[in-house]
């Protein structure tokens, strides 16, 4: 099969490699329909997860069709149309059963990091029946395509703000994580959600697809006064860090009120220090860690109610075969690139 494959920091390749093949009664192998480049796609590329090894197939964003089950999966059948999640759960260890599936001793993000992932024609599903999620009739991979990572993420950045009615609510980093944050953060029923980004295209984007009512360019405001101005003297009651920057990280704890919540789901490369000499004073929380995935079932139901609706991030389609130049068309952000799907080929 083709499968795009990491060689060691900017060396990666389309290369023909073996099928996957079970290896556990829980397996499945899947067929990859619709794929994506993600920013932690990116990290690895540029070798800033050096322990991703050299020769993992790379991807963790994906819908798939069922082509074989192992002997212990039982909610799913070859021909299914699935969902999956980049987070893999036993649902037996220490931290699934206390719902720390994230932590899963048996599996977490796993998929293009410590297994082969989805950038590939089959992958390996472990724990299939924990983490593959049937697509509903009359939804397309593109409707339900960001459920097993972004929008999970976004959903899970917000729930961890605690928002509440009438909040104000300042995403930190207008990408697809932040911008699938602003539209969950909606759910929560705010007054107001600020998107905060140096690209102003992206703040005209965030604004126009109805994720966020006001954009902050921090080259051109003082983004922590205009929220004061928005708030009465107070600042934002919710920061949502998305970007994983130093710049956004300061801007999010900067942001927030005395008493407020900072959630923290940008993909950190660097230390960040915190300037606790001035911050333990404003009893602030700070909330941070990788997605559960546990909420796919009540997004998938969000999209298809209506509710939540993310294809408009997809800007760039183009088939597996086209994957690096997909990757340079998304560090690059060619055209305004947003997000960048990617097709199986035609058999």
């Amino acid at each position: 099969m083709k499968a795009f494959v990491y060689h060691g920091p900017r060396n990666m390749s389309l290369d023909q490699v073996p099928d996957p093949k079970i290896l556990q009664p829980t397996d499945a192998i899947v067929k990859v329909t619709t794929s994506t480049i993600c920013g932690t796609d990116k990290h690895i590329r540029n070798g800033g997860m050096p322990e991703v090894e050299p020769g993992r197939i790379i991807g963790h964003e994906f819908c798939a069709e069922v082509v074989e089950t192992g002997t212990g999966v039982k909610k799913f059948k070859k021909g299914d149309r699935v969902a999956v999640s980049c987070v893999t759960q036993c649902l037996e260890c220490y931290y699934c059963k206390r719902g720390l599936y994230s932590r899963c001793e048996n599996g977490s993000w796993i998929f293009g990091y410590k297994i082969d992932g989805c950038q590939a024609d089959f992958v390996r599903v472990p724990y299939a029946d924990n983490g593959m999620y049937l697509i509903p009739d009359g939804l397309t991979d593109e409707d339900v395509l960001f459920v097993g990572d972004i929008l999970s993420t976004g959903y899970f950045g917000s729930e961890n703000g605690k928002i509440q009615p009438g909040d104000t609510v300042a995403v930190f980093g207008s990408g697809p994580v932040g911008m699938c944050a602003m539209a969950a953060a909606r759910l929560w029923g705010p007054a107001r959600i600020v998107a905060v980004d140096i690209d102003e295209s992206r703040l005209q984007f965030a604004q126009k697809q109805g994720w966020a009512d006001y954009g902050l360019n921090p080259q051109k405001v003082d983004v922590t006064e205009a929220l004061k101005d928005m708030t009465h003297g107070r600042g934002a009651d919710v920061t949502i860090e998305a970007n994983g920057f130093e710049p956004t990280f300061k801007g999010a704890i900067a942001g927030v009120r005395p008493g407020g919540t900072v959630s923290l789901i940008g993909v950190f490369e660097k230390p960040q220090m915190l300037e606790m000499q001035k911050l333990w004073i404003q009893n602030i929380t700070i909330k941070m860690g990788l997605v559960p995935s546990n909420h796919i079932p009540e997004l998938i139901d969000l999209i298809k109610e209506g509710k939540l609706n993310m294809k408009p991030l997809i800007t760039h389609t183009i088939p597996l075969s086209q994957v690096a130049e997909g990757y340079d068309i998304f560090e690059q952000r060619r055209d305004n690139a947003i997000k960048v799907v990617l097709k199986a080929d035609a058999d």
